[in-house]
């Protein structure tokens, strides 16, 4: 049905009948992975302006040349370069001679131990440096100028063709990059891709301590608490809270650390501020939403609250089914059960049918 100028679609899915349901199909993003290809990236660090360091994982397919198209992938809330999805992706995006880069936010995969803030759902800014990184990684090296370090770069079509993916957490970091500053967007950012996005986080936060009793809220509050514990042994001069209660919930998590140590009042001014719904009307980039019907953390009313206000160069996709970053799928006419990488994968080719 359309919405003042942006039609809502519905896509079809059929679950296994033993997986149907949201809570099931999120809960088995968890711990059904399939067979994973081993780990063959080049590791690439980066140095954000404070100091603090981000490792970047380069998958370079051997057919692939300066012109051809790449995909940077981000991974979700206590996810890495090694949450499955990305993985698979990796080896799916590569086979079509993608170049993959999977980034690690601050503190995450083999980027823990480089950096002394954490990462949390408005860090845009990290994410226009690894963008900048990506791109000059990219670019062909053509006639170095008289200027030290500095060179000529071809003209198109030999510049990157970019795709950004972001899952969950990095979805609201994505959409906030898109939609704050659309005007320092880089050219060769084609398109992007933002699966369960939580653009209100306020309301998302709410959502997961109403779902399954608060199971979710306290299971990812858990996991971020023992997070920092170890980052506390491997950093002990790094910036910590001074009170060490253990926080019941995410929303007491972030108020207690995300929110001091990134730069915020509390965590009512990161949810107000960080929110990617507020930056959905001025994206200009063509952008891809996909969420699904009965996500138990990213409701969709929520979503489609303000839909009539977002950029026409937002689409959303509402899955039937799916949970949150689940999608597994009955076998059909893709090659396995992963429905939700096919969908990207056709995204990014350009196979995509409406």
């Amino acid at each position: 049905m359309a919405m003042h100028g942006h039609s809502l679609e519905l896509i079809p899915f059929q679950p296994p009948w033993w997986l149907r349901g949201g809570h099931l199909q999120t809960l088995a993003a968890g711990c059904w992975f399939g067979q994973l290809p081993r780990y063959q990236a080049t590791q690439r660090r980066i140095t954000l302006p404070d100091g603090d360091i981000v490792v970047v994982h380069d998958d370079c397919p051997l057919n692939w040349r300066p012109g051809d198209q790449v995909a940077l992938l981000m991974h979700g809330l206590s996810g890495s370069h090694q949450s499955p999805l990305l993985v698979r992706l990796t080896e799916k995006l590569t086979s079509h001679r993608l170049r993959v880069f999977r980034w690690d936010l601050r503190g995450a995969g083999a980027g823990q131990g480089l950096a002394r803030r954490p990462y949390h759902a408005g860090c845009s800014d990290d994410l226009a440096h690894v963008i900048k990184h990506v791109l000059d990684w990219c670019r062909p090296i053509d006639v170095k100028s008289g200027e030290s370090g500095s060179y000529h770069q071809p003209r198109l079509p030999s510049q990157p063709f970019l795709h950004v993916l972001g899952v969950s957490l990095s979805g609201n970091i994505l959409l906030k990059y898109l939609g704050e500053a659309p005007e320092l967007v880089p050219p060769e950012l084609k398109q992007a891709i933002a699966v369960n996005p939580p653009i209100n986080l306020l309301q998302s936060v709410k959502a997961m301590g109403r779902s399954l009793i608060g199971w979710y809220d306290r299971h990812f509050a858990g996991k971020l608490y023992r997070d920092v514990k170890q980052r506390r042994r491997i950093l002990p001069d790094a910036p910590m809270p001074v009170r060490w209660d253990r926080p019941q919930g995410i929303m007491e998590f972030d108020d207690w650390y995300t929110a001091p140590l990134s730069g915020f009042n509390s965590c009512g001014d990161y949810y107000q501020r960080c929110s990617a719904e507020q930056f959905l009307p001025s994206i200009a980039v063509p952008t891809t939403i996909i969420t699904s019907c009965d996500d138990p953390m990213v409701p969709l009313p929520m979503i489609v609250a303000t839909v009539d206000q977002w950029s026409t160069q937002v689409r959303l996709a509402v899955v039937a089914g799916g949970g949150h970053v689940g999608y597994f799928a009955r076998r059909s006419i893709d090659p396995d059960e992963f429905w939700l990488d096919w969908r990207i994968v056709e995204l990014m080719t350009g196979r995509y049918q409406e």
